[in-house]
């Protein structure tokens, strides 16, 4: 079988799909992990602070690694290490102390997902295909649409198998990496900083483009998961159901408009003015953060949660576009850097939102908490302006 670069771009697909695996799976066994583990709460805390502590430290450090190695090791490299984690959340509590084998578990699935994050964006940049702002709002609308088949095909599971075979479906997911790791040794893969001269990571640094899209992507981190990961408390809270149903209603609900935007630019973006594009969503995302806040009725809230999440599925991975296209010589130094600064806000703004909230009390210290997440579009809008100043540098893309 002769593979093309459509196999290409389609592994990079399953990449970020493996990517929502990785950070979606195991939340949805953290009563399991206490009920079978006896795990505490602050052992839980700890195991998400390991996973997206370790990711950002692979953003930093993993792009000099893979120009090294190059970048077909590097992602079977990354395709392991996921699978030997997910799998291992079912093995390594059982052949060593509990906790210590899901932190196990979790390591590799973190420095899987981190080194993926770090490759496939620049793999798919390297693809000699066109409208390469529309492949990479694709590309991170599998993460969308993995978050919601993992949480669709899990409680599908859990509810025909029963909670205690959750170590079969640990393997199933496993099977995903495994696969995609045997494409990714065959399929054609162009490294996105050969034959041109790159700038150096330190000097990136000293562009005032670059530090403007790496406070844009810090944004875009920050408004996604500033609702993603209360949108579920918020549901049920607000609604008074279930946490099944407020999965459902929340993450699920925002992550299905996410992959809807992504999926769409992905298929018409070539019609379009990307920047433009951002800015209409800045608006959009402004007013979803204060329908959710102002709306008397707690559905109409949930609304607009729905609402944040359209408009912001098109941030991060169009300014990733737009990055390449201002700043062609970036490098994989680039692409690892914003992601760090993605994560950053990742982490940043549904902390912000706990911190508001927690000083506050009443039903709607919650809404006011995610009212002020507001901060992060609004400055996405100003940012996207500055960089379509006349103080930057000779414009090199009509997309600017």
């Amino acid at each position: 079988m002769k593979f093309t670069y459509k196999n290409t771009l389609i592994s990079c697909y399953v990449c970020f799909f493996i990517q929502s695996i990785v950070n979606n799976f195991s939340p949805l066994l953290f009563s399991t992990y206490s009920r079978e583990f006896s795990v505490s709460l602050d052992q839980i805390t700890l195991l998400v602070g390991f996973n997206f502590t370790i990711q950002m430290i692979v953003d930093l450090l993993g792009a000099g690694f893979a120009d090294r190695i190059g970048y077909r090791r590097g992602i079977v490299i990354a395709h392991i290490f996921s699978a030997v984690g997910i799998a291992g959340l079912g093995v390594f509590p059982y052949i060593m102390p509990p906790f210590a084998g899901l932190l196990t578990a979790t390591v590799f699935c973190a420095l899987g997902s981190g080194f993926i994050e770090v490759l496939a964006s620049p793999i798919v940049e390297a693809l000699p295909t066109e409208e390469k702002s529309s492949a990479m709002s694709l590309l991170h609308s599998f993460y969308c649409w993995g978050h919601i088949a993992i949480v669709l095909l899990s409680t599908l599971f859990f509810s025909l198998a029963g909670g205690a075979d959750w170590r079969i479906l640990a393997f199933l997911w496993a099977i995903i990496p495994a696969v995609n790791c045997i494409f990714f040794i065959f399929v054609p893969i162009n490294s996105y900083s050969a034959g041109r001269e790159t700038i150096p990571a330190r000097k990136l640094f000293s562009l005032r483009d670059f530090r403007l899209f790496l406070l844009l992507m810090i944004c875009a981190g920050a408004a996604e998961q500033s609702i993603a990961q209360w949108a579920s408390l918020f549901a049920e809270t607000g609604l008074g159901v279930s946490k099944t149903v407020g999965d459902l209603l929340g993450p699920c609900m925002f992550a299905l408009m996410m992959a809807l935007s992504r999926t769409f630019y992905g298929a018409f973006g070539a019609k379009l003015k990307l920047s433009r594009v951002m800015t209409v969503c800045a608006v959009g995302m402004i007013g979803g953060y204060v329908l959710t806040f102002a709306a008397p009725i707690p559905a109409v809230s949930l609304i607009g949660c729905a609402v944040v999440g359209l408009f912001v599925g098109i941030y991060w991975p169009g300014t990733l576009s737009l990055a390449t296209r201002k700043l062609p010589q970036g490098g994989t130094s680039m692409f690892a850097l914003l992601a760090l600064a993605g994560d950053v806000g990742c982490a940043g703004g549904p902390s912000l939102i706990g911190l508001v909230s927690g000083r506050l009390s009443g039903d709607a210290s919650l809404k006011v908490g995610i009212l002020s997440a507001a901060i992060f579009p609004i400055a996405a809008f100003i940012l996207l302006n500055a960089l379509k100043s006349k103080r930057n540098q000779p414009e090199t893309d009509s997309d600017l």
